[in-house]
């Protein structure tokens, strides 16, 4: 159980018992905090008796919300009992974990979403990883061939969504691509590597130069939504769809876009995208308006007079802005990845560190909650939407787990990926 468990040394407990950097949390504590997680997805995996439908978030009611394989968070409930197996050895843990991902076998073939990343690596490729699955391997490779049908040379970058009205009915969106792509980049590189074939990961490294070039800003913030015209490839619009306006910083935009460049460093070890992570971090790391527990509110300037909405936003819904915590697990997973590469190490680590310790903080994990169904509290999927305000939700979980079991991996010195 030590050696389980030694990832969650050096912080908050939801004991409440602060410890100092020097003294290490005990047996009991770390146990404690294990077993508030287990006991989640246990709850989880009573209370779903479709097990063909994915575990995404709760209802008003507080109850389980499922969805079906073809929503783009299917992936990261298997994603989590990966990461439960990796972290205890349970074989309990591995067997529900493949029994959740081949829900989505056929997801294999499908053409039709740029999320098959998000969908097929969180489950198959972590099964390749910590499950030895090598059957895995093809589903994997079809995988990056149907995502590489939605790559346009004209543009240089992979289609989001196909042709449509905007969320708001204002603009006609003929070739979107949103931020949220680079993490389905690492699909295509882990393709190459499984293949040989170089296709996969030069439409990932096109894609990743092309969105540094109309995706980001000079101060290292994002667009969320960057609107292609087909014939000339040029830039017709860039949107958001999640955010709070246009020229805001969605805050799970920034941490997408932070997690993304990091990981086209691992695969490419081009430096530019080394630099450029490193820059975007720097970003998240000083803004402003991060709170001090260094969760994100869910965009950076909301309800910041400066910055103009055109959706219709009632500032006085929101007088205590929500924060992300989907977020904070996306960024903490991120930096410690990032700290591995950057000479910027100690202050990444810090920060990666401080946020570990807020998500591990009663405020965030709260056995008093009435959601009994997963580890994080506190997540935004979409205030313009008008959905999933203040909620937990399943992909917080996966990067924060994944934060764990890299935090642990670090600890012992050994490489995670």
């Amino acid at each position: 159980m030590k050696k389980v468990l030694s990832f969650m040394c050096v912080l908050v407990v939801l004991s409440g018992c602060a410890k100092s950097k020097e003294e290490k949390v005990s047996d009991n504590d770390m146990s404690k905090t294990m077993e508030f997680i287990t006991n989640r997805l246990d709850y989880t995996l009573k209370n779903n008796l479709d097990s063909t439908k994915l575990p995404r978030t709760i209802t008003k009611e507080n109850q389980l919300k499922t969805v079906g394989k073809y929503d783009w968070t299917s992936g990261f409930f298997p994603g989590n009992l990966w990461y439960m197996y990796e972290l205890t050895k349970d074989e309990k843990w591995k067997n529900e974990a493949i029994k959740y991902t081949e829900v989505l076998d056929t997801i294999q073939y499908w053409e039709g979403n740029h999320d098959v990343g998000f969908i097929m690596y969180c489950s198959y490729g972590n099964g390749l990883k910590f499950g030895s699955q090598n059957k895995y391997k093809d589903i994997i490779i079809q995988t990056a061939e149907s995502l590489s049908k939605r790559y346009n040379d004209t543009t240089k970058v992979i289609k989001s969504w196909e042709r449509q009205k905007s969320w708001d009915k204002v603009t006609t969106w003929y070739y979107p691509v949103i931020i949220d792509n680079m993490m389905n980049l690492e699909l295509l590189f882990e393709a190459t590597l499984l293949s040989g074939n170089e296709k996969y990961k030069n439409i990932a490294v096109q894609h990743a130069e092309t969105t540094i070039k109309n995706h980001y800003r000079d101060d290292y913030s994002c667009y969320h939504v960057v609107n292609y015209d087909t014939i000339t490839g040029k830039v017709l619009d860039k949107k958001t769809a999640q955010g709070f306006a246009d020229n805001s910083s969605w805050a799970r935009g920034q941490a997408w876009g932070l997690y993304g460049y990091t990981l086209c460093y691992r695969y490419t070890k081009d430096k530019k995208f080394l630099d450029f992570a490193d820059n975007i971090a720097k970003y998240i790391i000083n803004h402003p308006n991060l709170p001090e527990d260094m969760v994100p509110y869910w965009d950076y300037y909301a309800n910041n007079d400066n910055y103009h909405p055109e959706w219709n936003y009632n500032k006085a819904d929101f007088p205590v802005i929500p924060r992300d915590a989907s977020a904070a697990a996306i960024t903490a997973s991120a930096l410690y990845e990032l700290a591995g590469y950057s000479e910027n190490k100690e202050n990444l680590l810090k920060a990666a560190n401080k946020i570990r310790e807020s998500l591990l903080s009663t405020s965030y994990m709260d056995p008093n909650s009435k959601n009994k169904y997963f580890i994080l509290d506190h997540s935004v999927g979409s205030i313009p939407h008008h959905t999933e305000i203040d909620v937990p939700l399943v992909y917080a979980d996966y990067y924060f787990l994944e934060a764990l079991y890299r935090k642990s991996m670090l600890d012992d010195n050994k490489a995670f990926l």
